[in-house]
């Protein structure tokens, strides 16, 4: 298929980018990398009048580190996520992540900050944005704010967005160099969608956890933060004890659906199986904090 007729504006600067935008009201879509977008159009699930595509703008792809934040540009791709040494050093847990993100040729056009747009509940990007306390920095003719991706992620593909909103990069969280990490998924093939997906940070102290974050993916509308799960966890000697009231009370707090390829019922225990792995693995590489 093909799609629909529309314009198209290539920007050269953020400013041309967001004064399209505005011109297209509620019309215009950005490109990116278009993984997502020209399959969509192409099967008309999406009719912009207006493609407003930001490659040209310098500046957009950067990948940097200021304290104790990580900077992504909109035009870092996922190649660029999934070999950047800064990244795997600083942020492991995302760059194990990125591995298992499509298929190469889709990683080679794909960016980081279009699969948050894109908001797909199954997609590792979106749920360790929210594990890493993510912040969009979002600009349009009105301005710029910084928007929470606990506040981003509404629904299955759908955003808090402005239709004249540009997403010029994300912020994320560094975690500790001491604390631990674990991610799991299950897919049928490496780099489809997953079934579901888990990831976690702790710290340790004394035998006890700390500071412990959990996120999971293909078990409801968006991905989620799992708040219940890190105040059971917190404070408490890491054991089988712990770890089954952290799956009863994952269980309890995911809505997943029935499809073509699973049932809500399995869907939930398969999220308690890798929350099971991925919280054993962040707990041996955790190192025992003395503070």
């Amino acid at each position: 298929m093909k799609p629909a007729r529309f314009d198209f504006v290539r920007a050269e600067s953020v400013g041309q980018a967001i004064e399209a935008l505005a011109q297209a009201g509620s019309d215009a879509k950005v490109l990116a990398g278009g993984q997502s977008l020209l399959p969509m159009m192409n099967f008309r699930l999406v009719k912009p009048s207006v493609l407003v595509d930001i490659n040209q703008i310098c500046g957009l792809d950067a990948v940097s580190e200021e304290g104790t934040k990580l900077s992504l540009g909109a035009l870092v791709r996922h190649r660029v996520t999934a070999e950047h040494s800064l990244i795997a050093r600083r942020v492991p847990v995302l760059h194990q992540a990125m591995k298992h993100v499509a298929h190469l040729t889709v990683r080679n056009r794909g960016t980081f900050c279009g699969s948050l747009c894109h908001a797909d509940p199954s997609a590792e990007i979106p749920m360790l944005t929210l594990l890493l306390d993510g912040v969009l920095n979002v600009v349009s003719r009105r301005g710029s704010r910084s928007l929470p991706a606990k506040d981003f992620f509404l629904r299955a593909l759908v955003t808090a967005l402005a239709p004249d909103e540009l997403v010029k990069g994300v912020e994320l969280t560094i975690p500790d160099p001491d604390a631990g990490w674990g991610f799991e998924e299950f897919a049928r093939r490496h780099g489809d969608y997953a079934l579901g997906g888990v990831a976690v940070i702790l710290s340790r102290r004394a035998g006890r956890v700390e500071h412990a974050r959990m996120a999971v993916m293909g078990v409801s509308e968006t991905p989620l933060r799992v708040y219940a799960v890190e105040e059971s966890l917190n404070g408490r000697p890491f054991s089988d004890a712990s770890v089954d009231d952290a799956v009863e009370i994952l269980r309890g707090s995911v809505t997943p659906m029935s499809d073509m390829n699973a049932s809500a019922e399995y869907r939930r225990h398969l999220v308690g199986a890798l929350a099971r792995r991925a919280l054993a693995a962040a707990w041996s590489r955790a190192k025992e904090s003395v503070l």
